[in-house]
């Protein structure tokens, strides 16, 4: 039997790089003061699904909500060895909490078809809520199951995992389709050269719109044409409206977000005292002596 694997990644800021820049003044991220790079769990959640593909053949499709831009991280997907890449982008998604990032999610996922699994990572570093994934199986109303580590086995209309806990772990079972929450229990493989020198020029209609800007030709004849060729080749990656959807214009970005930020701000940690200790046997001892005294040791 030939499984199905649906996989939401996302492109995020990287944290690790946090400026006084970092954060607009309505409290959302400041996306473009920061690098951007493959949500670190999503990679493991994508991972996961490649796993499935090698051991039941399954199909895996990756899809994103987010600017035109973070069709890079469906064009790594594809390097590492996804089938189909999907992205979802709309001025009208912009400022999405977790309740409207799940709903758009949802209505991915009905416009794509049916699945046998969901894949996401447990959480993305820009928010650290752990909130889309649950939310998203229960708007699909199917089974979730979070902190997965592995997939223990998929047949018969059942998938078993095992989970972490605190202490240990569980082993259960699901019917499908289901939902897993990936955390980082693997290594994720590396971009395959073979693939990349395929799909480096895989393109989403935004992008093509964007690079035939100066064509000879009037955009929308450059476009289609362009469009057509990827297709032909195997190199257009889809891309969604809000409307493609059917995505209710309520229910997503900032009207469909109840979660608002009351104040943001700016904490700078500065140095206090600070004392040189030379390297020596008697500056080491004086520096034991100091820590026993004020009780820091001992």
């Amino acid at each position: 039997m030939s499984y199905s694997v649906l996989v939401f990644v996302k492109q995020v800021p990287d944290t690790q790089n946090i400026s006084g820049d970092a954060m607009t003044p309505e409290g959302t991220v400041n996306r473009a003061a920061l690098p951007a790079i493959f949500n670190p769990e999503d990679l493991n959640a994508l991972e996961l699904a490649l796993e499935l593909k090698d051991r039941y053949g399954a199909r895996v499709v990756v899809a994103t909500m987010g600017m035109p831009a973070a069709a890079e991280v469906l064009r790594q997907s594809l390097y590492r060895g996804a089938d189909e890449a999907v992205l979802v982008t709309d001025r009208a998604l912009a400022g999405a909490d977790t309740l409207a990032t799940s709903y758009t999610l949802s209505c991915c996922a009905k416009k794509l078809g049916r699945f046998d699994l969901i894949l996401c990572g447990r959480q993305a570093i820009d928010g650290d809520t752990a909130q889309v994934g649950p939310q998203l199986a229960e708007k699909l109303k199917i089974p979730q199951l979070c902190y997965v580590e592995e997939v223990k086995s998929l047949e018969k209309g059942k998938v078993t995992v095992r989970r972490a806990i605190e202490g240990g772990y569980e082993v259960l079972e699901s019917p499908l389709p289901a939902l897993l929450t990936v955390i980082d229990a693997n290594e994720p493989r590396p971009m395959n050269a073979k693939r990349l020198m395929k799909y480096k020029r895989a393109r989403t209609v935004s992008e093509i719109a964007k690079s035939c800007g100066n064509s000879n030709y009037t955009d929308a004849e450059a476009v289609a044409e362009a469009q057509k060729k990827l297709e032909k080749d195997g190199l257009l990656i889809r891309e969604f409206s809000a409307a493609d959807i059917d995505a209710d214009p309520a229910r997503i970005g900032f009207p469909g977000s109840p979660t608002k930020v009351k104040s943001v701000m700016s904490v700078v940690l500065t140095a206090s005292e600070a004392k040189s200790v030379p390297a020596t046997d008697e500056g080491i001892g004086l520096l034991i002596h100091e820590l026993i005294s004020d009780h820091t040791l001992g």
